[in-house]
């Protein structure tokens, strides 16, 4: 049988060599029809032979109920959250009274320095009177959107007056003030539109960049240097420049730092580069500028230079919300396209009321902001000199910022170093803050230590908060 086998496979053999040496044995439309062709054609039919047979499927067979349990059972889902460690399960301290200089914290009376209460109008008795009145008319809120039976006078009276201080042609409120800037960036930025950002905003900022799905391009936390570099490379790189929406995202008053951003220079850049600029003054409207107008004020630049200006109304006017300011187109836009605006219920009347009486209060006594700088001077310099710990902030920022000499390499550590100062300190009747950050948050900043200026801190609290701070500083930091 073997030999059977052996013989057929040199017969096959012998009779493929001599197909492919025979002569030509016909001529078909001018082509030899030889050995090789006869070997190719056969090849081909195998190919689409094999291109359409059905693939082969093995049938299905449904799993038993004892098969389906047993999955189950093995099967571990992916937690809803992450794992709550020690840190997490830590109390902040609890507020008792209004957050004004002086406050109750867990019973006990504090200087504060962890409210952004600029001006110091927390219970200013025009404020608060305007609040009571507003409520005794309008009631506590407005249960609708402003497109949708939200919009009530006293919202359209806080749009001018905003306009009016600043000297811009409108203005839009937001029912919260975080809300405000990650609502604009995505109602003018789209995908394909290219954002030029700081790399040191604040949260707000970031998520607005993220809804907005555009190309972000961050420069060095308040570099020129570093934001025309990547103007250039930017500019260089598109293909149709024309098509592209680009802007530059930066803060008035940098939140995780205290930097002023040098608006001038910006500015120039945005004009050589043609963007527009989106500029966040949540903690300089009310507190920088001869008038506290803000940053233009402060830089000399015209405000109409500035397209986009966004801020939260919870800091220097002590009230809530935000607003938007700009041309009418700007401002019209977004009552159809920002999601903060058109989804959420208005912000309530009182607050809008409150909101007016501060602007009011702001531009009748401008020797309100000699008195928060004049602390701003007097606290940089008791704390000029922390042991282990250094400013960073500017001079004219009421956000003083301390971040640690040496950093002991790892966020996670520094950060226990700062939140044990805070506390020790806040033993002391002290209250201030360190810069915690969530997970969500890409900042990638130096932590440190935050307190915010007000202009109603009297020369004795300031005292106080450097003695505490140099004395719990050289011990935890020695």
């Amino acid at each position: 049988m073997a030999s059977e086998i052996m013989n057929a496979t040199a017969n096959a053999l012998v009779w493929i060599s001599s197909a492919f040496d025979a002569p030509t044995r016909a001529v078909v439309f001018g082509v030899p029809i030889d050995g090789h062709l006869v070997v190719e054609a056969l090849l081909v039919v195998v190919i689409l032979f094999q291109l359409t047979r059905k693939s082969y499927k093995p049938p299905k067979k449904p799993l038993t109920e004892k098969e389906i349990d047993e999955l189950c059972d093995d099967w571990v889902p992916e937690p809803l959250t992450p794992q709550i460690t020690e840190e997490m399960m830590i109390e902040p301290p609890t507020l008792e009274s209004a957050a004004g200089p002086h406050a109750i914290v867990d019973g006990k009376e504090v200087v504060n320095f962890a409210s952004a209460n600029y001006l110091g109008l927390i219970g200013n008795d025009k404020v608060t009177d305007s609040c009571v009145g507003a409520m005794e008319k309008y009631g506590v809120g407005s249960c609708g959107p402003r497109g949708f039976y939200g919009t009530i006078d006293v919202h359209l009276d806080c749009e001018a007056r905003i306009s009016k201080f600043l000297g811009t042609p409108d203005s839009i409120l937001y029912s919260y003030g975080v809300s405000t800037i990650f609502s604009v960036i995505p109602a003018f930025c789209k995908k394909g539109d290219i954002i030029v950002a700081d790399e040191g905003v604040h949260w707000a900022v970031q998520n607005g960049l993220y809804l907005s799905r555009s190309t972000v391009v961050y420069f060095k936390h308040n570099d020129m240097k570093s934001l025309e570099a990547t103007l250039e490379k930017v500019t260089g790189r598109s293909k149709h420049p024309e098509k592209v929406r680009r802007y530059i995202v930066a803060e008035a008053i940098y939140q995780n730092s205290g930097q002023i951003a040098p608006l001038d220079e910006i500015v120039r850049l945005k004009e050589k580069y043609r963007f527009r600029i989106i500029l966040d003054e949540s903690h300089s409207f009310g507190v920088l500028g001869n008038s506290g107008r803000g940053l233009a004020e402060y830089c000399g630049v015209p405000i109409e230079k500035i397209d986009i200006i966004t801020a939260g109304m919870g800091n220097a006017l002590a009230t809530d919300g935000g607003f938007c300011t700009g041309s009418v187109r700007v401002v019209d836009h977004q009552r159809l396209s920002s999601s903060g605006y058109v989804f959420s219920a208005s912000l309530p009347p009182y607050l809008a009321s409150a909101a007016i009486s501060a602007v009011d209060y702001l531009e009748a006594n401008p020797s309100v902001l000699s008195s928060l700088r004049a602390n701003v001077a007097t606290l940089l310099s008791e704390l000029s000199d922390v042991p282990g710990l250094v400013i960073t902030s500017h001079t004219l920022s009421p956000i003083i910022f301390l971040k640690l000499k040496k950093s002991t390499g790892s966020d996670k550590t520094d950060m226990h170093v700062l939140d044990s100062i805070a506390n020790q300190v806040l033993k002391d009747s002290v209250l201030i803050v360190s810069t915690k950050r969530s997970t969500l948050d890409k900042c990638h900043l130096p932590l440190g230590l935050r307190l915010f200026v007000s202009a109603a801190h009297s020369k004795s609290d300031l005292q106080k908060a450097a003695a505490s701070l140099k004395r719990v500083a050289g011990s935890v930091l020695s």
